[in-house]
């Protein structure tokens, strides 16, 4: 298995994983993952910490905790997803030193109800490192119209930032400007550059889930034709707009005063349609400097039998880009649909986060003690 993931890795791409759980902490898992299947990051989410918190293995005892000291809902769940995230950064210490802080580190998410509040994403983004306290990780802010000055005020107070829920070029050319406004105002106070990292989440299956619908209702030849290429097409451009930033004379400036590039992280790599091979967006986006946050069962599949070629995104712009052109002569808004994946991202994160919280509040007044 792990013979199909160095190869990925010599290619140049980062593997993380898209999951953390108490239970893949204490089990040993997640060490096992970085020893045997070259495992270097993990991300998290809303979703990911309602589904392993709901489980509830491994959290009775400081949820007994929480209960007994009566905090808020809202605290108890600061309160164990820092924990995991904490811990988890502990067990990737090793890759962080390794790599010089290029890798083994852990993403946590600011509260998703705050991506329309710049002001209180920048404070939440400086609570959660914060309570986190490790080098190694990073604050997860979502590319929102409001999020993207509030990653230039958290990069430039020096804290490292995983920027999630890019879908359209356009808005990944902001993000990639807000990073750079971020070090330069680091810059401005004297902070060392070098130790601030980035990352900017590029999602890719669920362009191809909104497309593809629209292409189906369609129901020509020339849409089916078209059926489930737009997502790597779309994250295919994205690297062609990182490279020509990465070229250009701003960067440069940065990047001589020990600036670290933002690295394009593809995400949302599990595919959705099952008529897809599973390890579609992995082997089909293999790119030198990248990352590839995958859930298990992906990770695995690539393991087992995602065989990459190398390099499979420089040298394909030009078919690239006549995919995109090709949805909207069917008459397809791009611009609408990434608008669309964009506000249903944010309110997935909304509603798996509330989740939580009744899930939470259920446990504390489950786990309460008695009244004498």
């Amino acid at each position: 298995m792990t013979d199909a993931l160095k190869r990925l890795t010599d290619e140049g791409v980062a593997i993380w994983l898209d999951d953390l759980s108490r239970k893949r902490i204490t089990s040993g898992n997640l060490g096992e993952l970085i020893d045997e299947h070259h495992v270097v990051g993990v991300t998290t989410n809303p979703t990911i910490f309602q589904k392993a918190i709901s489980a509830g293995e491994g959290y009775e005892q400081q949820v007994s905790d929480l209960a007994a000291r009566r905090v808020s809902v809202e605290e108890a769940v600061r309160m164990i997803t820092t924990a995991d995230v904490r811990d988890g950064a502990d067990v990737m210490r090793p890759v962080y030193d390794a790599t010089g802080g290029k890798d083994g580190r852990v993403s946590i998410e600011v509260d998703p109800r705050l991506a329309h509040n710049t002001k209180a994403t920048v404070a939440e983004a400086r609570q959660l490192a914060w309570l986190v306290d490790r080098p190694n990780t990073f604050i997860k802010i979502p590319a929102t119209e409001a999020g993207l000055p509030a990653i230039t005020e958290t990069i430039g107070k020096g804290i490292s930032v995983n920027v999630t829920l890019i879908f359209s070029l356009e808005r990944y050319r902001a993000v990639m400007d807000a990073y750079m406004a971020g070090l330069e105002k680091a810059k401005s106070l004297g902070l060392d550059l070098s130790d601030i990292h980035s990352v900017a989440s590029f999602f890719v299956s669920r362009v191809d889930t909104e497309v593809d619908k629209r292409l189906a209702a369609l129901d020509t030849d020339e849409a089916k034709a078209l059926k489930s290429k737009s997502a790597i097409a779309n994250a295919r451009l994205a690297y062609r707009e990182y490279e020509q930033v990465v070229a250009s004379d701003r960067w440069q400036a940065l990047e001589k005063a020990g600036a670290n590039q933002q690295r394009p992280l593809w995400a949302s790599t599990g595919v959705k349609d099952p008529e897809l091979p599973d390890t579609l967006y992995v082997t089909q986006l293999v790119a030198p400097n990248t990352v590839n946050t995958m859930p298990e069962a992906t990770l695995k599949a690539v393991g087992d039998h995602g065989d990459n070629e190398g390099d499979a995104v420089r040298g394909s712009y030009e078919d690239a880009q006549a995919v995109l052109d090709g949805i909207a002569k069917l008459g397809i808004s791009y611009d609408d649909v990434v608008k669309v994946l964009e506000d249903e991202g944010v309110q997935k994160f909304e509603d798996s986060w509330k989740d939580l919280l009744t899930s939470t509040e259920a446990e504390l007044q489950r786990l309460a003690p008695k009244e004498a």
